[in-house]
């Protein structure tokens, strides 16, 4: 915004902005833009409670997790309970873990996911439409249905306990494919067709036009695999043996419970550690979540 907007209100810098006077709100429209803003408002509340009531029972003596009647907050204030939480077990180990099975398996589905909605979305080969059906139908087969399978397969490969065991079986989803598929072929075909003019082939016209034109779908798709990855429990809980060398957060916060009992304290402290990464990294990425996901889907030929 110019310097010259310092000072107006919100109309003004529309004006500026866009070269048009908004019209005034009538009154109708000014109590449904408040109604919406409390709906709004109301909603978040609702959505953020059990997080802010994590945060406070992270902060409680075990003992006093479950009285009733219950109380967000305790007789005593324990910070220690997230420092106690990397002296419980090899929670540092996790976290690393975590970190790069996520990351590693983010590039992985960037890359497989780019390339091949480009050679759906915008190359034309014969038989495209039913190899892209089909492979749209195993979205229909629900993970739990593949995970003897894929065992069996990891261990023909030997790759059981492993790192790649838990990156590959899921870099090759349809959702990524066809995410980036629906937003390439809302680009303008006239771009490529300018590019293969200067003598630029598929591949350049992919890495050099259409790549950076799809950032904001890349970033939502970037987010979406980073947490399925870092969320993850089922499988690295079936294809991981020794927990304390490749075990990842999902199965760390599961090691707070035993036949001993169950530290609710630190498996909270170590739950509101796990959100950090996360929550960092939809903030930072807000601007690109918002275009891609209003953008992806829209338009194509």
């Amino acid at each position: 915004m110019s310097t010259a907007s310092v000072g107006l209100d919100e109309d003004d810098v529309e004006t500026e902005r866009t070269g048009r006077t908004r019209a005034p709100l009538t009154g109708a429209e000014r109590v449904r833009l408040v109604i919406a803003h409390v709906l709004v408002y109301a909603a978040a509340a609702i959505f953020v409670s059990p997080l802010v009531y994590a945060f406070f029972s992270a902060l409680k003596p075990n003992s006093e997790m479950f009285t009733m009647p219950p109380s967000l907050f305790a007789s005593e204030v324990r910070w220690s309970n997230f420092l106690d939480v990397f002296a419980y077990g090899p929670f540092l180990t996790y976290i690393g873990n975590s970190f790069f099975v996520a990351i590693a398996g983010t590039l992985v589905v960037l890359f497989v996911s780019t390339t091949a909605g480009y050679a759906f979305g915008r190359l034309r080969w014969k038989g495209r439409d039913a190899v892209f059906v089909l492979f749209l139908a195993t979205l229909m087969v629900p993970a739990e249905v593949l995970v003897i399978p894929m065992f069996q397969v990891m261990q023909w490969f030997n790759w059981v306990d492993t790192y790649q065991a838990l990156i590959f079986p899921f870099a090759f989803t349809a959702f990524g494919t066809f995410l980036m598929r629906q937003f390439f072929r809302g680009i303008p075909y006239e771009l490529e067709e300018a590019a293969r003019v200067d003598g630029a082939g598929p591949v350049r016209s992919f890495a050099q036009i259409i790549l950076p034109l799809a950032k904001s779908a890349v970033a939502v798709l970037a987010v979406f695999t980073f947490l399925s990855f870092w969320n993850s429990y089922l499988w690295p809980l079936i294809v991981t043996v020794d927990y304390n060398a490749h075990g990842t957060l999902p199965i760390g916060l599961a090691t707070f419970s035993g036949l001993t009992g169950t530290r609710w304290d630190l498996q909270m402290a170590a739950a509101i550690i796990s959100m950090i990464p996360t929550t960092v990294l939809v903030i930072v990425l807000q601007k690109h979540l918002v275009k891609g996901i209003a953008m992806a889907g829209l338009g194509g030929r």
